[in-house]
């Protein structure tokens, strides 16, 4: 787990500390009992991963637009898909596919010992890098690649979490899973299931969890 000084910026208003707070009740109401995710969402400063002029909406349970048709997943949702990566113990080595905002990768972080962030929108990788050192994370390191590749060099994975949606699971993330790693993923295309994905040597083990709505999981890298 790393937890980095520092990194914690309280604002005024709507992104106050005391509206984090009310948050964070919401989470732990719907369901949220992982007590380090909950502590990674208290301490992350979300307003700095949306645009100056929804800073306002940062701490409400909902997605928001970040560019390039993309959106900052909702809170609930970055944190039941975390608490499901942890659900099989401590974590070493993550990859992330869809850095996005760079929020996912902020709470990842702090839970998991490194992670690696697979981003296919390259502004948005950019962008999610310099608030990231902003607030003092450091072991994150990127790549700007098509996310259904993953990232092969540094595999197997102890967990990946993917931040997309695919028509079904990508066999190259799968193969980049460690024995005994999780995979969590929404699977779907009009209708979307967020699933666990367990390895199990070469057997792995489909759980769909609830329903969710992302976007696609597209091929191809963008430059600009």
């Amino acid at each position: 787990m790393v937890v980095r000084e520092g990194m914690d910026r309280q604002g005024i208003g709507m992104t106050s500390q005391r509206t984090r707070e009310r948050l964070l009740e919401r989470l732990f109401e719907e369901g949220v009992r992982n007590l380090r995710v909950l502590e990674a969402m208290r301490r992350t400063p979300r307003h700095l991963f949306v645009d100056e002029a929804l800073a306002h909406r940062a701490y409400e349970d909902t997605a928001l637009p970040i560019g390039h048709n993309q959106t900052i997943s909702q809170p609930y949702i970055v944190a039941r898909m975390t608490e499901l990566l942890l659900g099989g113990g401590p974590l070493d080595k993550v990859m992330e596919v869809g850095t996005g905002s760079g929020y996912q990768t902020a709470i990842l972080a702090q839970v998991v010992e490194r992670v690696f962030s697979v981003e296919r929108i390259h502004p948005l990788q950019e962008r999610a890098k310099a608030v990231l050192k902003d607030i003092n994370i450091r072991n994150v390191v990127f790549r700007h690649a098509d996310g259904n590749w993953g990232w092969p060099q540094y595999g197997p994975y102890d967990a990946i979490l993917v931040a997309a949606a695919p028509a079904e699971v990508p066999k190259e993330l799968l193969n980049q899973l460690a024995d005994g790693g999780r995979l969590v993923i929404p699977v779907g295309d009009k209708e979307q299931f967020l699933t666990l994905v367990i390895r199990e040597g070469d057997n792995f083990i489909h759980q769909q969890v609830e329903p969710v709505r992302f976007v696609p999981l597209l091929a191809g890298a963008i430059r600009s």
